[in-house]
């Protein structure tokens, strides 16, 4: 019963799936020779014919439609000129809005930019053309001092000027950049609906962004330096390392030659071996006369009677002569004989006072024959002359206290090998100045990646391909600055001196004459690519980055662009500058701002 039920069912649902092969069971079988009335032998033919026309599926009208489209396409084909209806001009057919907008915000953006460009220019021209002349405060004033003073304050003032100049000519650069990328998609060919035609010439076009500095030579205030042949000034330095020794042996020079004495230069047994590092004859020979000699030249002309006269010490704090007693015993294993150590007055390193020419000579004048006055690294005395370019005292060379010949040979030879002539030279201090940095404000100890920051920017302004590194930087910090330091997507190199290798010929003149490997030897070749670099980045607070300015300003090689790491020395000045340039720097700001938010905007 179930199984009957169950075909029933199935029936049911054959019956309802296909409706159209629906067929009637007769109750009996049908003769052959059957035949019905005529209406219904008609009805039941008709009904034949529509059941073998519907299984065909003629009359499904999605038959229908595929047969008739393709007859349909052939028509269309046939009576329609297919190749003028693609050719038809639709430039005037608006099919996406979005595109439009597009393209007339672009060509708003490049309206402000325009716009921007003519306000820069302007601004680019009124800088040069308004610039007042820097000069001394008068051509009839009396006294040095001021006219030094005022040439200082001049090289900043022009210092300010030229950063305002390049951020100028930066974003001129920049918005003709942006111009040409906005112009791209609308150009056709080699032509454009837009033409740049008629763009505003730079007023001095010949704008050295890194130019060198003029050190004003002749303006120097000097003295001569005729000392007598029997009078000696023995010195003794003893503050810091090689740099800090150096600007000791340079401020004794301009003792000795205030008090007209020969100075003796200390010995290797209780100093450095300064010849290995200085060509001491040099200073000599610029100077035309014999006025430095070797201890060892000392010790002959003395004989066996090596005498300090007079020990009057400069420093009285925190101990006379800033001379502890382990080097005073140095000095008489020399064979040197002194008398007592005098203070000349009450000064201490820690704040010493400033001194006069006048103060020096009433002061430390004697007749006797040798006398010595102790370490004057922190010394006082006529500050801005002494630091001028040159030097204080008049010669025929461009500085006094130099490299060694080979030293020079061998830093020229090393920037052929791999620097080249437009090179930027980096002194990046690490060992020991995070302590010394961080007790001054704000701190000139900065993390690798703000320093990598400040150091590209200088390249880019200096458009230098490489770096000459001169550092005490672990490989860790070195490794991660040369990382950070990318400009246009490109890394600029960090060149550091490799170690000895007897393929490369550069540095064999130190190799031949025993000075590989000498520590102060190599930190002064460092000194020297530094100070012959096209732009010089120094650490704030070294004397080794001091030392590398002082040959950079008496060889002529300082440049615009030379900086402290990290340093903005248009801050450090603003309030000594004319007021047109902070009002030019105020109405940059200004462009830029509005012009930049104009854009967004569009």
């Amino acid at each position: 019963m179930e199984r009957k039920d169950s075909s029933s069912d199935e029936d049911d649902d054959r019956e309802n799936l296909i409706e159209q092969n629906e067929r009637k069971l007769q109750n009996h079988p049908r003769s052959t020779f059957h035949i019905d009335d005529v209406d219904g032998g008609n009805r039941e033919f008709r009904s034949r014919i529509r059941r073998r026309l519907s299984s065909l599926g003629l009359l499904n009208k999605k038959f229908m439609f595929a047969i008739f489209l393709p007859l349909f396409i052939v028509v269309l084909f046939l009576s329609t000129d297919v190749r003028g209806l693609f050719s038809a001009d639709l430039s005037g057919v608006r099919f996406d809005s979005f595109s439009d907008r597009l393209r007339e915000s672009e060509l708003r953006a490049l309206f402000l930019l325009r716009q921007q460009q003519l306000g820069l220019f302007a601004l680019w021209n009124q800088t040069f053309h308004d610039s007042p002349p820097i000069s001394s405060n008068s051509t009839n004033n009396s006294s040095s001092s001021s006219s030094i003073n005022s040439s200082a304050s001049g090289t900043e003032q022009n210092s300010v000027i030229d950063d305002l100049k390049f951020a100028v000519l930066r974003q001129l650069s920049l918005n003709k950049e942006i111009q040409q990328v906005l112009l791209s998609p609308h150009r056709s060919g080699n032509s454009s609906s837009i033409t740049d035609a008629g763009d505003p010439n730079l007023g001095g076009s010949d704008f050295d962004t890194c130019r060198k500095v003029d050190q004003k030579f002749s303006q120097r205030r000097t003295i001569e330096w005729k000392p007598n042949s029997n009078k000696f000034l023995f010195a003794i330095c003893l503050s810091g390392q090689m740099s800090n020794r150096l600007i000791c042996l340079e401020k004794h020079m301009f003792f000795a030659a205030l008090l007209n004495r020969v100075l003796v230069i200390p010995s290797s047994k209780v100093d450095y071996q300064y010849n290995r590092v200085l060509d001491i004859d040099h200073i000599n020979k610029c100077l035309g006369r014999k006025v430095v000699i070797s201890f060892e030249d000392f010790a002959e002309t003395k004989k066996n009677h090596m005498h300090i006269n007079r020990f009057i010490c400069y420093f009285s704090q925190p101990q006379p002569c800033y001379v502890d007693d382990e080097h005073i015993k140095k000095l008489k294993g020399l064979g040197l004989t002194m008398g007592k150590l005098e203070s000349a007055w009450t000064e201490d390193i820690k704040g010493p006072n400033k001194r006069t020419v006048q103060d020096v000579q009433s002061k430390f004048s004697t007749n006797d024959d040798v006398i010595a006055i102790g370490d004057v690294f922190y010394a006082d005395v006529e500050q801005e002359w002494v630091m001028q370019p040159g030097g204080p005292l008049a010669h025929k060379c461009q500085t006094l206290i130099e490299p060694s010949r080979l030293i020079m040979l061998t830093a020229q030879r090393f920037i052929q090998t791999f620097l080249g002539k437009n090179f930027v030279a980096l002194h990046f201090r690490r060992h020991g100045f995070l302590k010394f940095c961080n007790a001054k404000q704000p701190s000139c100890f900065f993390p690798i990646p703000q320093a990598a920051d400040c150091i590209t920017s200088v390249v880019e302004r200096a458009n230098a391909p490489v770096i000459y590194l001169s550092t005490d930087a672990a490989e860790s910090e070195t490794g991660l600055l040369q990382s950070l330091i990318v400009l246009n997507g490109k890394p600029v190199p960090l060149v550091k001196r490799p170690a000895r290798n007897s393929a490369e010929k550069w540095d064999a003149l130190l190799y031949r004459h025993g000075l590989e490997g000498d520590s102060q030897v190599e930190a002064m070749l460092d000194k020297t690519i530094c100070a012959m670099s096209s732009v010089f980045i120094g650490a704030p607070g070294s004397t080794f980055t001091e030392d590398i300015l002082r040959l950079r300003k008496d060889w002529g090689s300082a440049s615009s662009c030379d900086k402290y790491l990290c340093q903005v020395s248009a801050l450090k000045v603003v309030g000594g500058v004319h007021s047109m340039y902070y009002i030019s720097l105020s109405h940059l700001c200004t462009i830029l701002s509005c012009c930049i938010l104009q854009i967004f905007e569009v």
